[in-house]
């Protein structure tokens, strides 16, 4: 329960003399009001249990307006003190209001701006007068003829720029009808966790600033029904939040000398967030499925890094235009923000298998032979994890043989089974200088073959390693679209549990 400090009472020397001064004498004229004022409040407390002021039965001599207003003028020629027989009395007064706009919500300031007609009744206890005789059941009055209670609206954080209305009704028993337009700026705790769908529960505490629970009441005017359908029906505006509900409490402020009575409306209100959804939502998820579709760009062909790199500024350029549109952080970070972050990291690391993706395909010529434990990972089980199955090369490799027994020369063509296929050439007679022709012809082959086994042992090394590449971009295309099916799923899970959640309380 909130505590307001108070204020002490007047003491002595309260009057703007020094405490202890010697009281003047009667001479002049304000020692004689002085007198009559101390002379009065002392009649007063005398008079404690009886009636300090008479009930007022209004006569009129004709009924007409000058006659009614006439007898009011007399009547109500105090507006300084409470309208009330006896001092002990506490005045009730009734408080409810139409909520007619929201002009909107400031997330960074806190501040909630509204247009409301207050209403406040309460009753002229020693004022009543004959409808029938009078010509009239309720007037018109101006506010500055009665006393008018000081109720205010606790939350209120800036200056009163409200349309003033001069008047207030006065029935035929002293009732009092005071209804004033009032705009509204007011603290308002939010929470943007959900934003931006979130729903907020903003207070209207209406209390009397000065006068005690002793002396002034605060009570529920119209039910809270009637102000919920009342506001529903002549809400004008429909920009960014709507009403939801409307509900009310008693509460009372303590503090060291006495009580204040206060009546607390709590206003349920929702952001309607279309305009977010459009504007920051679709566009994060559109940019995210053109980056998880650029796997489909084949890399060898394709600068699919650049297009990813301008995906990314992209991505950054929209998010600082949109910043305006986003709340303050504050002490809580809003779901939205980390949906972003979220978005961006996956930009990134999609940024950073293809480089790896592009290093291993263009590289690959300079690596070592495939281990054997990586062959058997990837190109056994991955490969058939990701359908993505292995390819089998086929050697086209001519080996010549110089037979020095039979001196002839045997050409054999590997096959795909590994078979050879020996062919021979036509048998002639060589002379000695012919053989030794064909040796070094042989030495030379012979070197040229090993030139050659060198070579394509390390193409088949690089067509490993690029399968290897293929191979581990579709494993990782597959686990990024879990990882954003599963992000979307967890935070569109948290959000409409969070909503729920806020909509029940």
């Amino acid at each position: 329960m909130a505590i307001r400090p108070s204020y002490g009472s007047l003491g002595q020397g309260s009057w703007g003399g020094p405490r202890g001064a010697p009281l003047p004498g009667p001479s002049s004229p304000k020692k004689l009001a002085a007198c009559q004022l101390v002379l009065f409040a002392s009649c007063c407390l005398l008079l404690q249990e009886q009636s300090c002021v008479a009930a007022v039965k209004v006569n009129c001599s004709r009924p007409d307006t000058y006659s009614l207003y006439t007898v009011l003028n007399t009547a109500l020629n105090n507006s300084a003190l409470r309208p009330v027989i006896s001092l002990k009395t506490p005045t009730n007064v009734n408080v409810s209001f139409t909520l007619y706009s929201i002009l909107g919500v400031d997330d960074k300031q806190q501040v909630l701006t509204t247009f409301i007609w207050q209403v406040l009744e309460w009753d002229i206890e020693y004022l009543s007068w004959d409808p029938e005789q009078c010509g009239t059941e309720r007037v018109s009055l101006p506010r500055v003829m009665i006393w008018v209670p000081d109720i205010l609206i606790n939350e209120f954080m800036s200056d009163n720029k409200s349309p003033q209305t001069p008047y207030v009704y006065i029935d035929h028993t002293g009732h009092v009808y005071d209804d004033r337009p009032l705009r509204v700026d007011s603290s308002c705790s939010l929470d943007i966790y959900n934003f931006p769908f979130d729903v907020q529960i903003c207070s209207f505490s209406f209390g009397s600033y000065l006068h005690y629970a002793s002396d002034v009441t605060i009570s529920q005017g119209q039910p809270v029904e009637y102000i919920l359908e009342e506001s529903l029906n002549v809400m004008q505006n429909t920009g960014e939040w709507e009403l939801v509900n409307i509900s009310v409490m008693d509460q009372t402020l303590l503090t060291s000398n006495s009580t204040y009575d206060m009546v607390v409306y709590n206003l349920t209100i929702k952001r309607r967030p279309m305009q977010y959804v459009v504007n920051l939502l679709i566009p994060s998820c559109f940019l995210i499925t053109v980056d998880l579709f650029s796997f489909l760009l084949p890399p060898e062909s394709v600068d699919r890094s650049a297009f990813k790199m301008t995906l990314i500024l992209g991505y950054t350029v929209f998010l600082l235009i949109m910043n305006d549109l986003l709340p303050d952080t504050g002490s809580t970070t809003p779901l939205i923000n980390v949906f972003f972050s979220i978005c961006l990291a996956l930009m990134v690391a999609s940024l950073l298998e293809t480089v790896l993706i592009t290093n291993i395909l263009y590289s690959s010529g300079q690596y070592p032979n495939v281990p054997r434990w990586i062959r058997i990972l990837v190109l056994q089980y991955l490969s058939r994890l990701v359908l993505l199955p292995q390819k089998t090369s086929q050697s086209n490799r001519v080996t010549v043989f110089l037979n020095p027994g039979v001196q002839d020369v045997q050409v054999v063509k590997s096959l795909e089974g590994g078979g050879n296929v020996p062919c021979q050439t036509p048998e002639s007679q060589l002379d000695r200088a012919a053989v030794e022709l064909l040796k070094r012809l042989s030495r030379d082959l012979q070197a040229i073959r090993q030139h050659a086994e060198k070579h394509f042992k390390s193409s088949d090394s690089s067509e490993e390693w690029c399968q290897i590449g293929h191979i581990l971009d579709r494993l990782l295309f597959a686990i990024y679209v879990v990882f954003i099916c599963g992000s979307f799923i967890v935070i569109l899970a948290i959000w409409n549990k969070a909503v729920l959640k806020s909509e029940r309380a």
